[in-house]
């Protein structure tokens, strides 16, 4: 798998979780993830892109505070066709929300089939 896939589909997953634009949302989505993505949140599991986008629209826009956004915090680590990437959920002044870690599979075309959440610390 190219080196580059893991990084970009993380990225462009964390564009789709920051816009507030549905239709942009959607296409980024598209670009990201497959349309039968198993996304397992602090919510519980869920399949498909549509369930990724209602997450991200009732959970992590419907935050207190206002609208944030998601950051990716480190570099992504992929061996093989499985990825990792630690993030924060910061508020419009940068004041960190919550934090974590996501773990994410990869299908052999790059797209991502498969999304655990790890909110919040293990400490």
């Amino acid at each position: 798998m190219d080196e580059d896939l893991p990084a970009q589909a993380i990225d462009t997953f964390v564009e789709a979780t920051n816009t507030s634009d549905p239709e942009r949302r959607a296409t980024l989505l598209s670009r990201a993830v497959s349309a039968d993505v198993v996304f397992w949140s602090p919510l519980g599991r869920s399949v498909g892109r549509e369930a990724v986008n209602d997450f991200i629209t009732e959970v992590v826009h419907g935050i207190p505070g206002g609208p944030g956004r998601l950051v990716r915090t480190t570099r992504v680590d992929a061996p093989g066709e499985w990825a990792r990437f630690g993030w924060r959920y910061e508020t419009a002044v940068g004041e960190t929300v919550l934090s974590g870690t996501d773990v994410v599979h990869l299908a052999p075309g790059g797209d991502i089939d498969e999304i655990i959440v790890f909110a919040g610390s293990l400490t």
